[in-house]
């Protein structure tokens, strides 16, 4: 436990402190269960702060608290009590009135629906040291990075046993995540959450994974599992906003501490939840230590951040007359702004190998530049632009898409203004949005024809890739986090067939250094044919550092296959077919080429060399040049 000094208290106070996790809470001091704990938490404008639980049967009068001089901060170190054992903070507000909250640094709760939190061991014998010290010499932004977005909840329903949930799981799902390829898991908010519809969106334990799952250590022995099958874990995380729930942060001393006083800043419309003062210093120092502990107490590989056009905007969901404007009269949330900046620079010089991820939905400029160009600081940027464009295109029946090819080409305008990662996520597959399958237009060939387009299509494009878990499966139904995911529809050669693609398409992706190792440099994409709208056929290449990296990708995206189409080809020589989604092991016709292609001194689009292609219907065919 670190000591608690005036500079602690100044850089709290500041909105400076990045570790508060080290002495707010409770903390156990001497031996196991023989010592004392040491409980802290910030309580400003109050009366008394008691500590009450189950080694004082909850009295108010055993445990009072004091206020530590120069401070808001209340302390009591309690004797001889035992991991598992549950407490509150009882304050007795300025007009007199006696409230119950959770412990805000809680590092454990109990199963919702009670709310106290718990006594835990913080000590952890981790194994993954193998899998930190190469994290120490890769540079994310150069490898390939294809991230499978899981619920736990959803995704162990199939668990059976005794054992907690994040144990029973782990190798099971490292075992799956490696089988298709992946090389990211992104766990869906595992903070402590009143609600369970919510997803792990609304969280009142910052500090806490849920216990739903099991305790503090289990989730660490899934991070554990996933390091030593080679698999990074991402953590999603929620500042933007918490609920209102009488035991959590919502007006913590009676009064708003951690939200915006004033309603049209501290208040969420659409979510009904409040949102943090992000201009308040001691709030500040919260939510930096809430990234921090996850980070380097959990072993994060990366954070995706949620809601970040939320916190940015002032006026975000809301009507005129209902936000209130910065000093400058506009819409722009700056305190925000600096708290995302001081967070990502910390984070990039303590751990320039983690990964900060916003998922943003705005055209706010630099989300992935550094904060001293003027940046927010982010490593990388979810593209829902592209996500909105593309779902848009498949979802025109083929018939009409010529009409709609610049759904498809525009994003090459602003690939690489940011570090993009290409997202289709469990919020495309929920509230009457329909599963990625039943967004296809046409009978049941053509459906899963585009599903497998549409996968292809997010892998040939430059940018990290991400897909929620399920969609490899190819359900015909919404996801529902109450119910199993669909494993029986692998009985299916259709929906096998999906899953084999994804997995052909990882191994691809990772071995063609052309996919991934310029995401972020406009030399690595290169336009063969945007424009041929009237026959629905697109082509571009993909390099990488080396000349010999080149990998061509051209879609077919109506039913009609398309004979003898020329392309040009950036070089001579033999191009070979890596892919073709359209192959029966695909659930596809085997139509298209699938052999080797000799370019030919033809000219076209440009460029000297030309190769000519069978193109498969609704198909997608990924091309390496032949070793000389």
């Amino acid at each position: 436990m670190k000591i608690w000094n005036q500079t602690s208290i100044s850089d709290f106070y500041e909105g400076r402190h990045f570790e508060l996790h080290e002495f707010f809470g409770a903390h156990r001091v001497g031996g196991s269960n023989g010592g004392s704990t040491v409980f802290r938490v910030w309580a400003p404008g109050v009366q008394q702060v008691s500590v009450v639980g189950d080694f004082n049967g909850w009295d108010t009068q055993s445990n009072p608290m004091t206020r530590l001089d120069g401070s808001d901060v209340w302390r009591v170190s309690v004797p001889k009590v035992k991991i598992g054992q549950c407490y509150k903070y009882r304050l007795q507000t300025n007009d007199g009135t006696w409230i119950e909250k959770s412990d805000p640094f809680a590092i454990q709760g109990e199963v919702a629906p009670n709310t106290a939190s718990m006594v835990q061991s913080r000590s952890y014998r981790w194994s993954d040291r193998k899998w930190m010290n190469t994290r120490q010499q890769v540079n994310p932004w150069q490898q390939a990075m294809s991230i499978y977005e899981v619920h736990l909840g959803s995704w162990g329903k199939q668990a059976t046993g005794d054992e907690p949930l994040y144990r029973a799981i782990a190798k099971p799902l490292a075992k799956y995540v490696r089988d298709l390829g992946f090389t990211h898991v992104e766990l869906m908010p595992i903070m402590e959450h009143p609600y369970y519809p919510s997803w792990g969106y609304q969280v009142t334990g910052y500090f806490a994974a849920t216990a739903r799952y099991g305790g503090v250590n289990d989730l660490k022995y899934l991070v554990d599992t996933l390091h030593k099958a080679g698999i990074g874990v991402i953590f999603d995380w929620v500042p933007a906003h918490f609920p209102t729930d009488a035991h959590g942060l919502y007006k913590f001393n009676g009064e708003s501490i951690f939200e915006h006083p004033d309603p049209r800043r501290g208040w969420h419309p659409d979510w009904t939840t409040a949102i943090f003062d992000f201009g308040k210093p001691e709030v500040r120092s919260f939510l930096f230590s809430s990234a921090m502990y996850w980070i380097e107490h959990f072993h994060a590989d990366g954070l995706r951040v949620d809601a970040v056009a939320s916190m940015l905007y002032l006026d975000y969901s809301r009507k005129d007359g209902e936000w209130l404007p910065n000093a400058e009269g506009g819409r722009e949330n700056w305190d925000a702004v600096s708290l995302f900046r001081d967070l990502n620079t910390h984070v990039g010089q303590n751990h320039p190998n983690v990964m900060m991820i916003a998922e943003d939905s705005t055209a706010w400029p630099g989300v992935s530049r550094s904060a001293d160009s003027g940046g927010l600081g982010f490593g990388f940027k979810w593209d829902l632009g592209w996500m909105n464009d593309t779902l848009r295109y498949f979802s025109k029946d083929p018939v009409y898409r010529k009409h709609h090819h610049n759904d498809l080409t525009f994003r090459a305008v602003y690939a690489h203004s940011e570090n993009f990662v290409l997202p289709l996520s469990h919020d495309e597959v929920v509230h009457g949005k329909g599963s990625l399958l039943n967004k296809m237009p046409g009978d049941q060939w053509q459906k899963f024809a585009n599903l497998r387009l549409l996968l292809a299509s997010m892998y040939g494009q430059p940018g990290k890739k991400l897909l929620f878990m399920g969609s490899e499966l190819a359900s015909e139904q919404e996801w529902n986090c109450d119910v199993p995911l669909p494993w029986h529809l692998l009985e299916s050669h259709l929906n096998q067939g999906v899953q084999s693609l994804v997995r052909v398409l990882n191994n691809l992706y990772q071995s063609q250094s052309g996919l991934y190792e310029w995401d972020h440099n406009s030399e690595g994409y290169h336009w063969i044919d945007g424009s041929d709208d009237q026959q629905s056929v697109i082509s571009y290449a993909r390099r990488g550092g080396q000349e010999e990296d080149w990998v061509l990708i051209v879609g077919n995206y109506i039913p009609t296959p398309r004979g003898g189409y020329r392309i040009g080809v950036p070089t001579e020589g033999s191009w070979q077919v890596l892919l073709n989604t359209d192959a029966s092991e695909f659930g596809g016709s085997a139509a298209g080429t699938t052999t080797t292609v000799q370019s030919e001194s033809v000219e076209c689009h440009g460029r000297s060399h030309s190769i000519v292609l069978d193109l498969p219907p609704l198909g997608m065919i990924f091309l390496g040049l032949e070793a000389q």
